[in-house]
């Protein structure tokens, strides 16, 4: 199960990173939104467009949140036959694991996609197993292996 961990490890410095950009990014906001109002300026309209970024990056940083959480929720211990949340998909094209929507991950052993369950691909590849076919995109491809 160690190329499991590493994906899952992979999984969760993107969230964690992405946390961090957001709060950045929100200090960032708050720190020229109080530049603003020191400057004593009568225009307002910087103001307005600085507390709907404000309010736009508090919403990514929520979401952020939320897939951090989803991923404390996943066993790389845990094995099943069907495709659920935290398996790892092996096609005769592509490798998935179900886990976040992160990308292209690369580690030491393995390259996969990280997709959401809620995905349209992670929706097609729940409950499946190794055998069967799955058609997406105009392909089709074989799961070869569930971890």
């Amino acid at each position: 199960m160690k190329i499991k961990n590493d994906v899952l490890q992979a999984c969760f410095e993107y969230a964690n990173k992405r946390i961090a950009n957001y709060k950045n990014e929100i200090e960032t906001i708050k720190d020229a939104i109080d530049s603003n109002d020191k400057s004593g300026d009568e225009d307002d309209s910087g103001n307005g467009k600085l507390f709907n970024d404000l309010e736009k990056n508090s919403q990514y940083l929520t979401d952020a949140q939320k897939m951090l959480e989803g991923l404390k929720i996943i066993s790389p211990n845990r094995a099943s036959e069907k495709v659920m949340l935290g398996s790892l998909v092996k096609t005769t094209t592509t490798n998935f694991f179900i886990s976040i929507s992160a990308g292209k991950i690369e580690t030491e052993s393995i390259s996969v996609f990280a997709i959401s369950s809620g995905s349209p691909i992670g929706m097609l590849l729940l409950n499946k197993v190794k055998g069967d076919q799955v058609e997406f995109n105009g392909n089709t491809f074989t799961i070869t292996e569930v971890i």
